[in-house]
């Protein structure tokens, strides 16, 4: 007999967490136990999954909150065995107590490189969102829209970032694995993929034209630019659309900056300069 339950792939901690319990409490050890995802491809050898009954004498799990923290974490991933290895971590930590303190162990490192990728993608998501105004909404306050493509379920993760940066504005933000929006006083997260809207505003080329501007061509360090701004990212950042250009004529700006002569400062320049010479 093998147990087991098919999950949806965005399934969230606490929609797991009584799941396990329930298998941890009939003593289905990790080995017997298969969690499966809904998406994915069903196999002709797949045995039918069966719901165990749990024992009557079962004391529930015991986590410690650097372990609990952990599972909340990863099961934040993308990885479709993360149900399984989450429930392989709750099984052992019952008697294994300072399991999640080994990051030596198979599974823990394992596990903290998962959670090490979510935190990576959710500062990414907030470093490179840009938002779009496209009107007004029903309260008369302005209107903004956003599109980014996360590679994990990190919009719980990442909400409370934007809320508190943007709270004097009305936004949404559209992603294949759900949305945030913000209406001045409630922030609802929902799980429904979104489609990719055409966005653009009139400020566009206003950010392009301060971009340019602050784009220093004598300290290029491509390698670490595509290191913080991986190249996926670009397609949604109306910035990016000006680097190319701005690489190729990088060597001539220098060449440029480095034959120009001396410029005498301009008066204010020289007025600050009395006045600190002034004071006593």
């Amino acid at each position: 007999m093998t147990y087991g339950v098919t999950l949806e792939r965005d399934t969230s901690f606490s929609e797991w967490r009584p799941l396990a319990r329930r298998y941890f409490l009939a003593g289905v050890p990790p080995e017997a136990m298969e969690w499966r995802c809904s998406t994915a491809e069903a196999s002709l050898f797949d045995t039918p999954l069966s719901l165990p009954t749990p024992r009557p004498d079962a004391q529930n799990p015991i986590l410690r909150s650097n372990c609990l923290a952990l599972l909340k974490s990863i099961l934040r991933h993308a990885d479709q065995t993360r149900f399984d290895l989450a429930y392989r971590i709750l099984w052992r930590a019952q008697t294994e107590p300072s399991l999640a303190a080994i990051p030596l162990d198979p599974d823990i490192a394992r596990a903290l490189r998962m959670s090490h990728q979510i935190r990576r993608d959710a500062h990414k998501m907030e470093a490179f969102l840009r938002f779009r105004e496209i009107g007004e909404s029903e309260n008369g306050r302005r209107l903004f829209l956003s599109w980014f493509e996360p590679d994990h379920y990190i919009l719980p993760t990442v909400a409370p970032f934007f809320t508190r940066r943007f709270t004097d504005m009305d936004w949404a933000i559209l992603t294949p694995k759900g949305s945030i929006t913000w209406n001045g006083t409630e922030c609802l997260i929902t799980r429904a993929p979104c489609p990719k809207p055409d966005l653009s505003d009139t400020l566009e080329q206003l950010w392009q034209t301060y971009y340019a501007s602050i784009f220093n061509p004598a300290r290029i360090k491509t390698k670490a630019m595509r290191s913080e701004m991986p190249r996926k990212y670009w397609k949604n950042l109306p910035e990016t659309r000006l680097i190319p250009q701005m690489l190729a004529q990088a060597g001539a700006r220098v060449t440029a900056m480095a034959t120009q002569q001396p410029q005498e400062a301009p008066q204010f320049h020289k007025r600050l300069q009395k006045r600190r010479a002034e004071k006593p």
